[in-house]
């Protein structure tokens, strides 16, 4: 995989892998402004299977922020994540504190070089890939990499935190 493709942009989220000599694949769309299901629009747009497309929430717990992060096509367990945060309770995170916080736009939250770094969590069905695609930190903008660059890009740690 090379480190950087020449069609992406640069984001914070592409100079900290840099940083990191973490590689990655950089991938391009155009976005339409009328979608509102981002996920389904990239694995659409770029001919993946949305189970290796992967969103980024924020979420607020009794112990303060984190991010989960799970495949676009299942919804995420707050009860889960918040018990894999150490916390009691979580709940999604106001949209524009997610993007003060993190200093992406929603719907471009790239969980990697977020401006207020904060414990990270990854559903363990990222492991089951070679690679999966996270927002690059813009609407139309997705990295591919391997599950535990991204681990390793974010600090994060792995759990099972989706519904089923």
């Amino acid at each position: 995989m090379a480190k950087k493709a020449a069609a992406g942009p640069t984001t914070a989220a592409t100079t900290a892998l840099v940083r990191a000599g973490l590689p990655y694949v950089a991938h391009t769309y155009t976005h339409d402004p009328r979608a509102t299901d981002f996920g389904a629009e990239a694995a659409r747009e770029l001919g993946v299977d949305a189970a290796r497309i992967f969103k980024t929430l924020m979420v607020e717990t009794d112990a303060g922020f984190g991010i989960g992060i799970v495949s676009v096509g299942d919804l995420l367990d707050l009860k889960a994540l918040a018990g894999a945060l150490g916390a009691k309770r979580a709940a999604m995170a106001d949209q524009q504190v997610a993007e003060r916080k993190s200093g992406y736009v929603v719907g471009g939250i790239s969980p990697i070089g977020q401006r207020t770094p904060l414990p990270t969590v990854l559903d363990e069905s990222a492991s089951g890939f070679e690679t999966v695609f996270v927002s690059g930190g813009r609407r139309g903008f997705d990295l591919e990499l391997a599950p535990a660059d991204l681990l390793a890009a974010t600090r994060g740690t792995l759990a099972v935190i989706r519904r089923t």
